[in-house]
């Protein structure tokens, strides 16, 4: 029979016992939405992590996805944004921005710091650690998400003009508690055009692109402000530009798609007509341009001279590539694989609950969710570590393993090469 304390110290364990039972529950129902990897094989994946991030998923949902050669950024409509390490899936933080339910755009980043328009301000926060840098009010309503380098932070706003602020002169600012009242002194300068800017701006260090309504794709000194060059089209942008090689990439409303040389502005080749709209942003793989045309499907083209290289149809978006294969999302809101080189069919599985998808062309990994924040992270199999599209740079240097003994050489002094070569990528590996 239960004494008095016995009864006691149940009533007290009810909650916490219903609790645990509660979240082993959840747990064991959440593993199931998950993909295995037997499951994965069949087209050559494998699961790399997953994670949860943080939510109320009575009253938010996943809004954006973005990701960098560090972290991935999930931000919900509530405001949280929550970052995980983009290889292991470690939780590294999470808050919230802003008041809830405020208009946002999706995250940027740098070596150190993550940036997000909420409302009419802009946060930086340091991208490892979650602290907060700095907070900027903005003088005018934004009309894209950020732009960031090392120096500077450019915005696009919905009266035509783009805003470039100096970094280090917000951080003395803001160090100073004289934000937001002198927020005009970081502000290095202002650049009017005749239309919303529609696109985030892409800056190179040194000069900085941007298009407007007006129709006109505009090049501007990082530094100076000074128009580099102005290109001009018949319709306005359609989707985001894109960037890779010194050369521009845009599409726009007449169903025309044109490289531009970023030094100069001219054209590298005669304009891609496709004959259908193109609302996503292109794709630039290496020499691979990916063009997602509504109604119609993928075409692939070449960087070098447009050339179209092959077409898949009913695909309505770009997920992510490797070497040699491409992983897109058909109208069915299956992840199709195919074979890079020819567009032929490896094959697709249904992943419906993922729902919300990223367009990863700066890495080989798959990063999808469902709206209430599961994550998972897809990888090639024994593909270890992250190729490295848009920034190859970044990479960091593998060492090279001794090769191996054959007959009738010495061991002693390759075996402790290959020892120590190891130990030094396991370090890397985990660093």
């Amino acid at each position: 029979m239960l004494t008095k304390r016995d009864r006691l110290l149940l009533v007290w364990a009810a909650p916490l016992i219903t609790a645990l039972l509660s979240a082993a529950g959840f747990a064991q129902s959440t593993e199931k939405l998950v993909p295995t990897n037997t499951d994965l094989a069949r087209f050559g994946l494998e699961r790399a992590w997953w994670s949860q991030a943080t939510i109320n998923p009575a009253r938010s949902t996943v809004r954006y996805l973005t990701v960098d050669e560090d972290n991935l950024y999930v931000q919900t409509t509530g405001g949280v944004i929550t970052v995980f390490d983009s290889e292991t899936g470690r939780k590294l933080w999470s808050r919230q921005l802003g008041q809830r339910d405020e208009p946002s755009y999706a995250a940027v980043s740098n070596r150190d710091s993550v940036l997000i328009v909420v409302g009419l301000n802009l946060y930086s926060v340091e991208k490892f650690s979650g602290a907060m840098n700095w907070k900027l009010q903005l003088p005018k309503q934004p009309s894209t998400s950020p732009t960031v380098d090392d120096r500077f932070v450019y915005l696009g706003t919905l009266d035509g003009s783009v805003f470039a602020y100096e970094l280090r002169e917000i951080r003395k600012l803001y160090e100073k508690n004289l934000l937001p009242e002198f927020s005009q002194v970081a502000l290095r300068w202002r650049y009017q055009t005749g239309g919303e800017i529609i696109s985030p701006p892409i800056s190179t260090g040194r000069v900085v692109n941007f298009a407007s309504r007006d129709g006109s794709l505009y090049s501007v000194g990082t530094e100076s402000r000074r128009l580099q060059w102005q290109f001009e089209t018949d319709a306005t942008l359609s989707a985001p530009l894109a960037q890779s090689r010194g050369s521009i990439v845009m599409a726009s409303h007449d169903y025309n798609v044109y490289c531009i040389n970023v030094d100069n502005g001219a054209l590298r080749w005669k304009p891609f007509v496709l004959g259908y709209p193109i609302r996503q942003q292109p794709r630039i793989i290496d020499d691979d341009i990916y063009l997602i045309a509504l109604g119609s499907g993928l075409f692939c083209v070449s960087l070098r001279n447009g050339e179209k290289r092959w077409w898949y149809p009913n695909i309505t978006r770009f997920l992510a590539a490797t070497r040699d294969l491409l992983f897109l999302s058909d109208t069915l809101d299956n992840v199709v694989v195919l074979y890079r080189k020819t567009g032929e069919l490896r094959g697709a599985f249904p992943l419906r609950r993922f729902s919300v998808r990223l367009s990863n062309d700066r890495t080989d990994r798959l990063y999808l969710s469902t709206p209430s924040g599961l994550i998972v992270c897809l990888r090639q199999i024994g593909q270890e570590f992250p190729i490295y599209h848009m920034f190859p740079e970044r990479h960091p240097i593998m060492p090279e393993l001794a090769p191996e003994k054959t007959e009738g050489t010495e061991t002693g002094g390759g075996l402790r090469a290959t020892c120590q070569a190891v130990t030094i990528a396991v370090a890397l590996a985990r660093g």
